[in-house]
């Protein structure tokens, strides 16, 4: 099969669409990548890209088409130009760059923006072939719920661009069950929709891997861990306030693994509250090196905020977290916390409450190692039963390889 990918971000930025890619191609599909330059998520153009862009235009195998683009920067406005300048751009000079090559199935990535979906939706008129769009974010809520869009007339607009690129699509993934519903209203009635979850990257071999060296081995301490994205979404002035609790509890440190947006001033704030003996900022890292830095944790923890979108999220990260079969510490609401719950495989609290992430801190670390290798063990076995990699992407690969076999409405010269 001639895949091409749609994805607004690639390696060497960190996302589980690296690891789709490379699957694909090992089951022997052509696979392209159509996307941008890495600038997430710190918001500049990464340095190695920069000095050596010819470096990056093979992944596992894979063709990489990239497209210029304005960096993500600071700010919301920056955001916004960001998305819409990869939107242009990849529709633009991404069908010239991929004129004349045929594909037989398009896949686009979407955690977010939905405009990764215009330049999709255009190449699936231009290249008569058909669409799958994962879905991993919803918009327009989520620019409601981070505070990016607070205009409701904007946010109407931004719904019908919504309705536009889901209603060109001939199969919509969702990575939550509660994203079915709402991806239905701006879908239209006779869209077809499958739940479709994140898996673990197949990196997260936890037996193979050694302690990471930047991290002080301190088997007498109860090391919190944190990997991912420091943003807006993952409330951290929730995360520091529980870690205030805890500032003169000697055993319990906070190792934060990642940037993002919020990395400056999650750094001004460690000092300000005097957490640095117990709050430590280790920055970003390759996701092969995930392993290595889980040997140190105790427990894994993912948060999001105190909004109804995010109820209906399930992290990314939790399936890694699952994978690496260490218990989850989770600051959530909705379908994300009765997921840790119902598979027993680590401690909830409400989302935004740090007197209840401080609680369980405690609780946990008050716990045998024994309790808690039965909860990470717990992580192991819900991971392989519903977060299988293997299982995921058979599917997938059955999905996009069916559709490549039959005529699209846009081949047929109607729309959906």
């Amino acid at each position: 099969m001639r895949l091409l990918v749609v994805t607004q971000y690639f390696w060497p930025e960190n996302f589980r669409i690296n690891d789709l890619v490379a699957e694909m191609v090992a089951r022997g599909h052509e696979v392209t990548v159509l996307c941008g330059q890495p600038n997430y998520p710190a918001g500049e153009f990464y340095p190695e890209f920069v000095a050596a862009p010819g470096k990056f235009t093979r992944y596992a195998g894979a063709e990489v088409v990239r497209v210029p683009h304005l960096a993500r920067g600071k700010g919301g406005l920056r955001l916004m130009l960001n998305y819409a300048s990869f939107a242009v751009s990849a529709t633009v000079l991404g069908l010239w760059k991929l004129r004349g090559k045929p594909f037989d199935a398009i896949l686009c990535y979407e955690p977010s923006p939905i405009t990764v979906g215009l330049p999709a939706v255009a190449l699936r008129a231009s290249k008569r072939a058909p669409l799958t769009f994962w879905v991993l974010d919803l918009w327009p809520e989520t620019l409601h719920a981070v505070g990016v869009v607070r205009s409701p007339a904007l946010l109407a607009a931004v719904g019908r661009l919504v309705s536009f690129v889901y209603r060109r699509c001939d199969l919509i993934l969702a990575q939550s069950r509660s994203f079915v519903p709402q991806i239905e209203k701006y879908a239209g009635a006779g869209s077809r929709i499958a739940y479709f979850p994140s898996w673990a990257e197949g990196v997260f071999d936890m037996a193979q891997a050694g302690p990471a060296p930047e991290v002080q081995a301190r088997p007498d301490l109860f090391t919190v861990m944190f990997a991912g994205n420091v943003g807006e979404a993952q409330d951290f002035p929730a995360i520091l306030a529980a870690a205030e609790l805890l500032k003169d509890q000697p055993r319990v440190r906070w190792l934060i693994i990642g940037d993002g947006r919020y990395s400056a001033w999650l750094a001004a704030q460690v000092a300000a509250r005097g957490l640095g003996h117990c709050f430590f900022l280790l920055g970003r890292h390759p996701v092969e090196r995930m392993p290595s830095f889980f040997k140190h944790a105790d427990a894994l923890l993912v948060s999001l905020k105190d909004e109804a979108i995010f109820s209906m999220t399930i992290p990314g990260k939790v399936q890694s977290y699952l994978a690496a079969g260490i218990p989850l510490l989770a600051m959530l609401n909705g379908e994300g916390a009765a997921l840790v719950k119902s598979a027993r495989a680590g401690l909830t609290c409400d989302a935004g409450d740090h007197e209840g992430l401080a609680a369980a801190v405690l609780a946990l670390a008050a716990m045998s190692r024994e309790q808690r290798a039965e909860m990470g063990g717990n992580g192991l076995a819900v991971s392989a039963a519903e977060f299988c990699r293997d299982k995921l992407v058979s599917q997938l690969e059955q999905w996009l390889g069916d559709f490549a076999r039959v005529p699209t409405r846009a081949m047929s010269g109607s729309t959906q």
